[in-house]
């Protein structure tokens, strides 16, 4: 075909692969297989070639580098001939290896792991994250553990459609480090806004409004993380008007197994690969390639079918399969579903390879062949195992409730084969395959920054104190986002050390996040870390400046949560404008590496992994040059600070990061700092710390003074420029007064902590009132924190405790009580509530409800109805059923347990052999339903029975909440102190609960009513502060008129050091005392003299906090 026409037939494909590897395509075909490509193979190879699974952008030989001049030349330049110096020594003169975006990227590793410091890396070809082997401690003894950590961006689907776009953002960070085998169990989310403030009637034609698109995309992430149980232990939203381009949707998460579990094995002509999970439909189709093509003003009108569809509770139960050790022992090598469907998700697996397109289930009928080969259906996994192993795989699916087949073979020939139909319509070499479509070279002119626009030689005299302060506490990027961020499960796993928002009034922003390693079976105080850096204002004027000081920002704020930084390591993620071929478009991203690469060095920590995404352009406007740091750290939760002033007194201190001549980062200089930072911070010496920003001190001591409603004052000899001014890797630090003296860093004592609540600057006094005023309004249209029904309810609380004369004790007591836990599609949290009651020395049977076929929903009623028979609790676990959150949940629970069999043996236990039944979340929507509370049968609800509903706010709440118990007469409440206030972690969305007023005159004068929502002093209170669902009464949990059935506890946060059994008198272990120490156990008590190093009750719960009280 001549290349005139060849151009038409490319032009009309409409395709994200450039015309010259089209060519590339023509040509193989016409030399090597004689024959035309079919459309399939065009659209596989389109698909496989994308930027967006092989990097093309970032793969591109840089034939030629020249820089411009300015201010900060040299140190550009120095650091681009380090690079070239380096690469030389490595490579030494290998003709296959050139200078490219990609190669920069992964230098400083290199280079760093040549030099030995690098020793803890797995290396596979296989796994999709970022993988440390580390040591953690499990029951006293020490374990190797493999660490994931992963960052993916959704910035174009989340564009397009934004919960969509969130949802499977996070679904896709999920799904890598799971495929590798290691669970998930904390995420972080970074994200990227123009300002969500601004009127409708400015939004640019063919995009969507930022408020609609922050709100949505909140939403959509937040629900999926939810539903699979998965704690969100950092968000944060990073405003700049230029992400009107394109949004930034990061989700960053972390993983981890115990290295014993994983095998990594080779695939073997003649192994099978199975197809694991959700289904094949056509959601998804093109999203690879339409993520890297040219957005335009059509795109939000003919882009929404790529973007992908997300099944949470489908990827939970791969979650449970894949965390079975002898499941996972059986896995040769493994790929999620993401970019691409079945021809890169199958395609990567081995050299040779043959699928059978008919055998991928199916949504619906009617996909052709190459929808079935590019779909990127969500939740799904290509497992490779051997022939022997491929029934016993199956059973496990099974077990699981999910649908597994074997779809392709690996073959000798190294050759992709997809079959449809007993017809081959992909026949591709893989070395073909493998060539990522055609050598593409450019050239590159680097810009230079100047003195002009650099923040830190902006030092703008301060006229009013008070003014600026304020101004900085509202502006944009400083104000608080508690509104968004208590969207997302901050608590949910019963690992996260602490919440996003810390301090008896839960208003300190955090830095990090913090959770302990998940061990399944055992004990342990190993946790891990992870922060990020980056800010848009210093990277648009100055690239490397930008990324140099966002890994130095990372580092800085793992430092001020107690962690060594020497063990850190990073993952980027790279956003950037469109490249072209002029070579001024590729100055940003290749600026950028370079200082991110100078920071690497420059501390001994390499970046082991990253994302990039080149195509945050929208018309002429471009996104500002992004690159984020991730920095992954692990310790012990004795050395975690938390930010929040402990107490009136303590000095404030300022650690400040040296910088060179050129405003760099002092690199020699902050690592010595650091260390000595370090062991302050182990000897006890700091209470709290805070890492700073571009808003300088001002911003960072009033949120570490919010929390616990501190005040502080500082020093009036403070250069009121300095108070303001960025100071990005410096940490203010609390100390108590008498070990200011004792420090080894070097330091500037600034103010001290007071208790009045003011802050004060020589003249200046600025209220808590008005500080906090100022902080809150900002954001609160879009992100609202009070609902309009707040304070309209009257405010008729007094205090009704109902003490019970005589408890009811089982009559059939046995040594060790067996325990019911059903799965269902959506449950989350039956690992916590397993451990709870093991740890209270309860048997625990869980059991998965399949409904795949009717003989699986057959067989799990005779399964359940045999557990019930055989247990003296049932417990319903939390979660969201059916995946029918945030629209209402417990459905599936209910409509199982009113089956015949399970009703009658149900009752058989409450009834006749005193059995007791608690339901947590989800579970508490059960129970009510099911009418077991508050009648204390099934019977289902009636017209006017109590239940829940929306909060009044309208969406998720996370935070933590101080409940008061106000009876004793359920067997489950006889441990706790009648009266008595407890603090724990909360997460629903429907927890309000609504009864008319005969029902709640009935539920006190009965005492059903268990606890109630109150203030942090007890006292009852309308403000949804406290009452945080708008529950009628402030009812929290309720219990069964014949006190046998406890609702509304939600597994909490377990950060602290578990309980020791409550001891028991001889064998006989009665339900009241199994039962509170149960609660005591989901509630995660910490005991005061293991409470890590920086942190007071204002952080987490006192000595008292062992129930968890929330839905």
């Amino acid at each position: 075909m001549p290349e005139a026409e060849l151009k038409e037939l490319y032009d009309s494909l409409n395709l994200a692969m450039t015309f010259k590897d089209f060519q590339h395509i023509q040509h193989y075909f016409k030399e090597e297989e004689k024959r035309d490509p079919s459309m399939t193979e065009i659209r596989v190879l389109d698909t496989y070639w994308s930027d967006h699974c092989r990097h093309t952008t970032f793969s591109t030989e840089l034939t030629d580098v020249k820089f411009d001049e300015g201010d900060y030349k040299a140190p550009i330049v120095d650091t681009y001939k380090k690079y070239l110096a380096d690469r030389e020594e490595l490579y030494k003169g290998r003709k296959d290896k050139f200078v490219c975006l990609m190669d920069l990227a992964l230098m400083a590793m290199k280079k760093l792991k040549a030099e030995g410091k690098l020793a803890d890396q797995e290396e596979s070809d296989e796994i999709n994250a970022c993988s440390i082997v580390v040591p953690v401690d499990v029951d006293g003894k020490e374990e190797e553990w493999l660490i994931n950590f992963k960052n993916e961006t959704h910035n174009h689907p989340t564009e397009i459609e934004p919960f969509g776009g969130a949802a499977t953002c996070l679904g896709g960070a999920i799904r890598d480090p799971l495929s590798g085998r290691t669970y998930v169990y904390q995420a972080m989310r970074v994200t990227g806004a123009a300002d969500p403030t601004v009127s409708v009637k400015e939004t640019l034609k063919g995009k969507l409004p930022q408020k609609k698109l922050v709100r949505s995309a909140a939403h959509g992430y937040s629900s999926y993380g939810n539903q699979i149980g998965l704690a969100t232990g950092y968000v944060k939203e990073v405003y700049h008007p230029n992400y009107v381009a394109k949004r930034m949707e990061i989700g960053a998460v972390m993983g981890a197994a115990p290295r014993r579990a994983v095998i990594r094995e080779n695939s073997d002509p003649g192994d099978i690969i199975i197809l694991l999970g959700g289904r094949t439909g056509r959601d998804g189709i093109g999203g690879a390639t339409g993520s890297s093509k040219v957005h335009t003003e059509a795109s939000i009108e003919v882009c929404g079918a790529e973007v992908q569809k997300g099944n949470a509770p489908t990827e939970r139960k791969i979650q449970r399969m894949f965390r079975r050790e002898e499941v996972s022992h059986i896995i040769k090598k493994c790929n999620d579903f993401g970019a691409g469907g079945v021809s890169v998700a199958i395609g990567e697996l081995a050299a040779g390879l043959r699928v059978d397109l008919d055998k991928v289930p199916k949504k619906y009928a009617g996909l052709d062949g190459t929808e079935i080969a590019i779909s990127e259906s969500q939740e799904r996994m290509a497992v490779v195992v051997d022939p022997k192993d491929v029934d016993t795989f199956l059973g496990y699916a099974n077990e699981e409730n999910l649908e597994a087949i074997p779809v392709a073979v690996v073959t000798e020939d190294p050759r992709l084969v997809l079959v449809w139909r007993g017809k081959e319509i992909v026949n591709i070499s893989r070395a073909f395959l493998d060539t990522n479509g055609a050598h593409q070279e450019t050239t590159v002119e680097v810009e230079i920054p100047n003195k002009e626009g650099n923040l830190f030689e902006e030092r703008p005299d301060v006229v009013d104190v008070k003014a600026k302060w304020m101004e900085t506490l509202a502006d944009l990027n400083v104000c608080s986002q508690k509104g968004l961020v208590e969207m997302f499960d901050g608590s949910i796993g019963a690992g996260s050390v602490f919440m996003p928002y810390g301090g008896k009034y839960q208003l300190t922003e955090t830095q990090s996040m913090v959770a302990k390693v998940p061990v399944q079976n055992g004990k342990t105080d190993t946790v891990t870390m992870m922060s990020y850096g980056f800010d848009p204002y210093l990277s648009s004027w100055s690239p490397y400046h930008g990324a140099a000081y966002a890994v130095t920002e990372s580092v800085a704020r793992i430092v001020a949560t107690g962690g060594d930084y020497k063990k850190i390591r990073f993952t980027f993620q790279e956003y950037f404008r469109r490249m072209t071929e002029d070579p001024k478009r590729w100055s940003q991203p290749f600026a950028a590496l370079l200082g991110a690469y100078a920071a690497q060095m420059g501390f001994g920590l390499p970046s082991i992994g990253g994302k990039d995404s080149m195509s945050g352009t929208f018309n002429d406007i471009d996104v500002p040059p992004t690159l984020v740091s991730f920095a992954v750290d692990v310790a012990k939760i004795q050395d975690v600070i938390t930010p929040e002033l402990k107490k009136a007194g303590n000095k404030l201190v300022w650690l400040r990061a040296p910088k060179d001549q050129y405003d760099l980062p002092d690199y020699a200089g902050i690592m010595d700092q650091y260390e000595k930072l370090h062991k302050d911070m182990q000897d006890g010496k700091v209470v709290s710390a805070y890492a700073l920003d571009r808003h300088g001190i001002a911003a960072a001591v009033a949120k570490m003074a919010f929390g616990n409603g501190m005040g502080v004052k500082i020093e009036h000899n403070l250069d009121p420029r300095d108070f303001f001014a960025p100071g990005f890797g410096d940490i203010i630090l609390e100390v108590p007064d008498g070990k200011v003296g004792e420090l080894s860093i070097t330091y500037t004592v600034i103010g001290e902590v007071t208790a009045d609540g003011n802050f004060s600057y020589g003249n200046t006094v600025i209220t808590v009132d008005e500080a906090e005023n100022a902080w809150k309004g900002t954001l609160e249209k879009v992100f609202k924190t009070v609902s309009s029904e707040n304070d309209k309810e009257a405010a008729d609380r007094d205090e009704k405790l109902y003490r019970a004369d005589n408890i009811y004790v089982c009559k059939n007591k046995v040594a060790k009580p067996r325990v019911f836990i059903p799965v269902f599609p959506g449950t989350n949290c039956e690992y916590d509530s397993t451990r709870a009651f093991e740890r209270a020395g309860a048997e625990v049977d869980v059991k998965v409800f399949k409904n795949l076929t009717a003989e699986d929903i057959h067989d799990s009623v005779e399964l359940f109805e045999k557990a019930i028979d055989q247990a003296q609790i049932i417990m319903f676990p939390g979660g969201f059923s059916a995946g029918d959150e945030p629209d209402g949940s417990a459905k599936f629970f209910a409509t199982a347990f009113q089956n015949a069999k399970i009703k009658e043996a149900v009752m058989k236990l409450i009834n006749e052999r005193d059995g007791l039944a608690l339901g947590i979340c989800n579970g508490f929507q059960a129970l009510i339903k099911l009418g077991l509370v508050p009648y204390g049968e099934i019977c289902g609800q009636k017209a006017d029975s109590p239940t829940l509903t929306f909060n009044t706010i309208g969406r998720h709440i996370s935070k933590m909440v101080y409940t008061k118990v106000v009876s004793n007469k359920s067997p489950w409440l006889q441990k706790a102190q009648l009266g008595g206030v407890y603090c724990n972690p909360a997460s629903h969305g429907e927890g309000r609960f609504v009864a008319n007023d005969e029902w709640l005159e009935k539920l006190f004068a009965n005492g059903q009513v268990a606890t109630q929502y109150v203030t942090p002093d007890g006292q009852l209170s309308v403000d949804e502060e406290w009452n945080v669902n708008g529950s009628y009464m402030n009812i929290e949990g309720i219990t069964s008129r014949m006190d046998v059935s406890l609702v509304r506890w939600h597994i909490a946060n377990a950060a602290g050091t578990e309980l020791p059994l409550i001891s028991m008198e001889s064998r006989i272990l009665k339900y009241s005392s199994l039962v509170w120490n149960i609660l005591s156990k989901i509630g995660g008590k910490l005991s005061r003299r293991k409470v890590p190093r920086g942190r007071t009750e204002s952080a987490v719960p006192p000595l008292d906090s062992t129930l968890a009280l929330f839905f």
